[in-house]
């Protein structure tokens, strides 16, 4: 198998592609696709961003991580239209917990990640 060949894998869900995957030559591009949003961290969007994490993490065919958002803005934060929709202390705490995860695996992975 080629592993330089051009590989775009979205991830689905029902807002549609929220994180795009591009690798290439050993870059691995995630893409925040919510530019209507800024960008903003919903539920999904955090849920799309950990799977594609955990897919590329130690992949010794990614040697890079590009993480960028489309659009004008990089990314806003949380959804907080979201966040007020649910004002329940359980959900706060999944979505913190949720993010926290997501940060740390960030930070712990063996690949540099460049926010653009």
């Amino acid at each position: 198998m080629n592993t330089n060949a051009k590989q775009i894998h979205p991830t689905l869900t029902t807002e549609g592609d929220l994180v795009l995957q591009e690798i290439e030559n050993g870059v691995a591009t995630l893409t925040l696709n919510r530019p209507k949003q800024f960008n903003a961290l919903s539920e999904a969007m955090l849920t799309s961003l950990q799977k594609k994490l955990d897919e590329i993490t130690g992949k010794k065919a990614v040697r890079l991580v590009i993480l960028q958002g489309a659009g004008k803005v990089f990314c806003a934060g949380h959804d907080l239209k979201e966040m007020i929709a649910t004002r329940k202390e359980t959900y706060y705490k999944t979505l913190f917990m949720q993010c926290s995860r997501m940060m740390m695996t960030l930070n712990q992975m063996p690949q540099p990640v460049i926010a653009r």
